[in-house]
């Protein structure tokens, strides 16, 4: 094994993933490249995306390009010095949207530290754009923490996205060592502001679990967003997805994952996605729809 390389558990039997390609795998994957856009599902290696877009034929797009200014050690997005943005990329991306006939779309980022807004405008153009080419498809942002700029932040809710996500990923103990540049209280805070600036926005937050958490550090966690309002909860296993990135210290049963989305939902998030193979964008539609439900039925609205 190379100095630079982190040992690897064995995945147990509930992490296998049964691959379904076909048609609609194809026809996505055919779309996606033929329009030069990205998507989170290939870049992070994502072991639902036979599923997304094969089943549902949905994607999780990527903009401001495939090189983040960042180099989480949980995260499989190359590091560096990333182009310009694309002025024409939220235009592309929205006719993609639109031919696909999608119902919900998912609109994630690299973090571009480089750009003065963070990358706040190219954001916000991508969400107008859906909203103008396919007025019937719902759009969820998951975005960087934009350093904690008031005024980037401001930019993204000021797009009324349908759902504006920021991830925490991991418990305060492990942030500095897993996720570069980052901060736990200043990704807490992002979440703070969009509900400051906007009391009707949904956010959304997601966490890793197998880097090395207590459960009792789970649910420290689980109090801080709900401390900041957050309405929806993702938690997943985490997967190592090379040798050279963080290992996975321990594998969350099926079980625990049931018992941890009880303890969100009894803290009173509105939804909660928990089990060894969810993600943050993981059946974000239905989720989307699952929500508003939700929200209806504690309004007593039919």
């Amino acid at each position: 094994m190379a100095d630079n390389e982190t040992p690897q558990l064995r995945k147990p039997d509930w992490l296998r993933v049964r691959l379904s390609g076909g048609k609609e795998f194809a026809e996505v994957r055919d779309l996606v490249h033929g329009q030069k856009l990205h998507t989170v599902c290939e870049e992070a290696m994502c072991p639902n995306i036979h599923e997304c877009w094969g089943k549902h034929k949905t994607a999780t797009f990527m903009i401001l390009g495939e090189v983040c200014t960042r180099a989480c050690r949980f995260c499989a997005v190359a590091t560096g010095r990333p182009p310009a943005p694309d002025p024409d990329e939220p235009r592309r991306l929205a006719e993609s949207v639109a031919t696909m006939k999608l119902e919900h779309v998912v609109v994630t980022m690299v973090t571009r530290d480089d750009l003065p807004d963070g990358g706040a405008a190219a954001v916000a153009d991508t969400v107008r754009a859906i909203r103008e080419l396919a007025p019937h498809c719902s759009c969820e942002v998951l975005v960087s923490d934009m350093m904690g700029n008031r005024d980037s932040i401001r930019i993204i809710a000021d797009s009324r996205p349908a759902i504006n996500s920021h991830n925490l990923e991991t418990v305060r103990r492990l942030t500095q060592q897993i996720r570069s540049r980052s901060d736990y209280d200043r990704s807490l805070s992002y979440l703070k502001i969009v509900k400051e600036l906007d009391t009707g926005a949904t956010t959304k937050s997601s966490l890793m679990l197998g880097l090395g958490e207590t459960r009792d550090e789970i649910l420290e966690s689980l109090d801080d967003l709900r401390g900041v309002d957050v309405d929806v909860i993702n938690l997943g296993q985490y997967l190592q997805p090379t040798k050279t990135h963080a290992a996975v210290e321990t594998f969350w049963t099926p079980e625990a994952f049931a018992n941890l989305k009880q303890e969100a939902l009894s803290r009173g998030f509105a939804h909660c996605e928990s089990g060894p193979l969810v993600r943050s964008s993981y059946h974000a539609g239905a989720q989307y729809t699952a929500f508003l439900k939700q929200a209806q039925d504690r309004r007593g609205v039919s």
